[in-house]
């Protein structure tokens, strides 16, 4: 569904201007991993805001802050927003060196993980960056308690689960996501601040499961229909 340079993302819940750099499936997949309801939420990269912008659909009560050290991004995305009739709270900031007290219920980033060259020559589209020092700024921003969501190449959860487990987080959940391969392409990871809880590893999804990308289902809601008990 598109008209006059937005589109849409969950079926038309969400609506977006078309930029230079438009959100993908990961998105929408992150957005629904988290499995309690914020206060405060933060978006580390947020780039155009697709995270956020359904985040809001998932939680419209939640305060929103996102931090990227592309004003032109930052610029779309508070339009973003204002077209999804929410306000958010913008820093332009470079998230590797990013210093500041503030601390969220929860924290979400679909963090740069590519690495070597790329074909990609759009400005502001990070590559080659040090990953665990990433996560590591991620982390630090998340509340006692609190949650830090995830989506990442599967081939790099181990870098990602290490980080968290030096930061003191359990209650580690992963979430396999594939494509046309036989092993997981993307990994969702949700992990709790200060606590000794368990890791769990859930069933896998499609990543192009209609029930997270259409119909605006969190992963909790699905879970618990599979098991009752989730």
């Amino acid at each position: 569904m598109e008209t006059q340079g937005i589109f849409t993302l969950l079926d038309g819940r969400v609506k977006m201007y078309r930029s230079n750099y438009n959100p993908t499936s990961d998105a929408v997949w992150l957005a629904a991993l988290p499995s309690v309801i914020p206060n405060t939420v933060l978006d580390v990269g947020v780039g155009t805001g697709g995270i956020l912008m359904c985040l809001h659909h998932h939680f419209p009560n939640a305060r929103y802050s996102g931090v990227d050290n592309s004003q032109e991004m930052l610029d779309v995305c508070r339009e973003n927003a204002f077209l999804n009739r929410f306000s958010v709270s913008l820093m332009n900031e470079d998230v590797m060196t990013w210093s500041t007290p503030l601390t969220f219920d929860l924290v979400v980033s679909n963090p740069p993980y590519f690495s070597g060259t790329t074909r990609n020559k759009q400005p502001n589209v990070h590559h080659n960056v040090d990953l665990a020092h990433w996560i590591r700024r991620c982390v630090a921003r998340v509340k006692p308690r609190g949650y830090f969501c995830v989506i990442i190449d599967a081939a790099r959860l181990a870098e990602v689960i290490t980080v968290m487990g030096k930061a003191n987080f359990g209650d580690i959940t992963v979430i396999p996501l594939f494509g046309s391969k036989p092993v997981a392409e993307r990994v969702l990871i949700r992990g709790r601040a200060c606590s000794g809880g368990p890791s769990i590893i859930h069933i896998g999804f499609p990543m192009n499961y209609d029930p997270i990308l259409r119909d605006g289902l969190t992963i909790k809601k699905i879970l618990s229909n599979i098991n009752p008990q989730c």
